[in-house]
This record gives structure tokens, sequence and C-alpha cells, in this order.
């Protein structure tokens, strides 16, 4: 375990280390960054001791409770303070125990008492950050974020806690640029943040290094997304937008590889380098049915010999599927496995999203039957 933290800490050195000089090349300010401590136990205690007997009146047998809750040494300050709230304040117990159901649904606004600047603000920024952690836990990241954006590390109990769930957030949504501003100040700032939070954040801040724009990986990342958002029944304009998104990007992507096959085609010289047959090779169509000669075709009961070769034209096969719902059942089989073989050498996630993809057109064209 040490010897993996150690080889991360070495390639994020590594990582900000470039970005540090690409900053000195800009002559750019970049973020202040100064040191984030958690509070006390004692601190943080004696603050929600004070929060506490306002909230119960001082009651005898609640505050019984709230010692028992300070005596489990085994919970973070974060947890305690969660249930020192849940204890004390019902509209605080109400919160907390939805955002903990995996059953309830996610919350379609924040809830005013993270906006009311009259609430005590111990209280209402400690309150704030378990209950965005609860929501984070369930991938609820937009209001989860939301609700961070009400406070600071700062004015929390737990700085460390603060920036991981938001870098957490922000890292699910895509956020490039604002999740690794956070995760660097988790990493230089929050010096007793827990070694899990160290290396999940360097995991994260690796993985963004390999964003790219528009490729296949930035689809996938974007078709996890409209996944997580229809568990969690939001299915509406946002979903909706980024499906579009998707659908057109790998549209784009098809379109590419349709040009490519074409310049692949054209640039491509006569069979035997222009020189006549040597009588070693055989003719075009006088070899075994599907050895490779594309014009010979392939028996339906037949199955590619060269998967993952790349030699299925892809505009043909893009005008096949086009008429799907039209074709016969033979001719839908053999689609398939060209399909299957013009998709075959990708990675695995990767082929999933074609898969997805041809599915797609599949099934629509069945629906125009």
């Amino acid at each position: 375990m040490k010897l993996r933290y150690w080889l991360l800490s070495l390639a994020v050195l590594a990582l900000l280390s470039g970005s540090t000089v690409q900053a000195q090349n800009a002559k750019k300010p970049g973020p202040v960054f100064h040191a984030l401590e958690g509070m006390s136990d004692e601190a943080a205690q004696a603050k929600a001791q004070a929060w506490f007997k306002t909230a119960v009146n001082n009651d005898a047998a609640k505050m019984q409770k709230f010692q028992a809750i300070w005596k489990n040494q085994d919970a973070t300050v974060l947890e305690r303070l969660a249930a020192t709230f849940e204890a004390g304040d019902p509209m605080a117990a109400g919160l907390l125990i939805t955002a903990r159901d995996a059953s309830a649904p996610a919350p379609k606004e924040i809830a005013p008492i993270f906006k009311n600047a009259k609430a005590d603000k111990f209280y209402r920024t400690n309150l704030a950050l378990a209950y965005a952690r609860s929501l984070s836990n369930r991938r609820i990241h937009e209001e989860a974020l939301d609700i961070l954006k009400t406070t600071s590390a700062e004015q929390t109990a737990d700085p460390a806690a603060y920036l991981f769930h938001r870098a957490v957030c922000e890292h699910a949504l895509l956020q490039k640029a604002e999740a690794r501003t956070t995760i660097l100040r988790l990493l230089k700032e929050a010096v007793d943040a827990p070694e899990r939070f160290k290396t999940v954040s360097m995991l994260m801040l690796l993985d963004m290094q390999t964003w790219k724009e528009k490729d296949l990986a930035a689809v996938a990342r974007k078709m996890d997304n409209i996944e997580r958002r229809l568990e969690l029944a939001r299915g509406g304009p946002v979903t909706q937008e980024i499906q579009r998104d998707v659908i057109a990007r790998l549209d784009e992507l098809i379109k590419e590889m349709e040009n490519k096959a074409k310049q692949q085609s054209q640039g491509q010289g006569p069979p035997n380098d222009g020189s006549c047959p040597d009588g070693s090779q055989p003719k075009p169509g006088n070899g075994p049915p599907g050895a490779g000669d594309p014009t010979s075709p392939m028996p339906d009961s037949q199955a590619g010999g060269q998967s993952g070769s790349g030699k299925v034209d892809p505009v043909r096969v893009r005008k096949m599927i086009d008429g799907w719902g039209n074709l016969p059942p033979a001719d839908q089989v053999r689609i398939e496995r060209e399909i299957t073989d013009l998709i075959g050498g990708l990675n695995p996630m990767h082929r999933q999203i074609y898969e997805d993809y041809f599915r797609r057109i599949r099934e629509a064209e069945l629906q125009k039957k």
C-alpha cells in the first residue's frame, strides 16, 4: 500500500512540476495556497455543545445523548457533528436521513437552511458538508456540489473532507479545471488529510491528464454520466441534451471512420504491385468464400476469420444498417457479423460504445416498420 502511494506521489509530483514550469513560462499568477487544518476533537465538541444546548433547551436527557455521541472515538469529527445535528434538530435529521436513504428520490433544489445567512454559521456550514457528503456517496453530484459552494473549506470543521468531496463531484461532472484546482488544494493545503483522500485524489488527477476533448473516451465518460442521471430518475432536458451531444459525437466519429476508409481504399495500389498474377494467388472471386477477397461474398452460415481486422468497409455497413428494418433475417445476421469484425479490434469500453450506437440505429429502423 505504501509503495503504491509513493509511486502515485512521484507521478503527481512530476505532473505538478510540469505544471509549475508551464505557469512560470506563461508568467501568470497561480492560485495562492495556505495551510488548512481540521478542527480538533475538543474544539469541535465545544462548538457543537454550545449549539446543541440552545437547540434542545439544555434538556438533560438529550444532553446525555450528546455526550454518548462524542464518546465514540471511532467516528470522525464530521460524523459526530452530523449525529449531533440529527439529534438536536428534526429538520436536519430529515435532511440527513433522506440523503443516506438509497431509495429516496434525489433532491431537486437546495434546502433553504443552506442559504440562510442568519442561521448559526457553525451549524449551517458543517451540516452542508455532512449533507453533501451523503448525497455524493449516492452519486447525486449536482446538488452536492451546489451545496458545497454555499460555504468554503475554511469555514468547516473538516477542510480535507470538504475539498475531497468537492473534488469527487467536480471530477464526476467532468469539470476538469475545477477538479484539478480543488485536488491541488487538498494535496498542498490540507495538512491532516487522510491517506485515502490523498490517494484517491491523486488517482483522479492522473486520470484527468488522459482526458481529451472529443475522443471516444470522452464519449464514454458522458455516457456514464447519462447512465448515472437515469438511475436517479433524471431523464429531463439536461440529460436529453447530453444524449444529443453523445449521439452527435458518435456520428462524427463514424464519419471520420468512413473518411479514413475512403482514403485507405483510394491509396491502395493494384493487386500484386501492378504485376501480373504469378499463379500462386487465386484470382479475385476464385478463392474460398470470405477468405479476405472483397469480391467474394461470405456465405450467411460462415463466420469471418479476421475479427478485428478493420477491413470491413464502414460506409457499406452504415448503408446496410440504414435499411435494417427492411432486410431479411439472413442479411441481418450477416451485417451483425460484419459489425463485429469492424469493432473487434477496439478495447472493451470503446467496443461497447459502438455496439450501443449500432443497436440504437437498428432499433430506430425496426420502429419504422
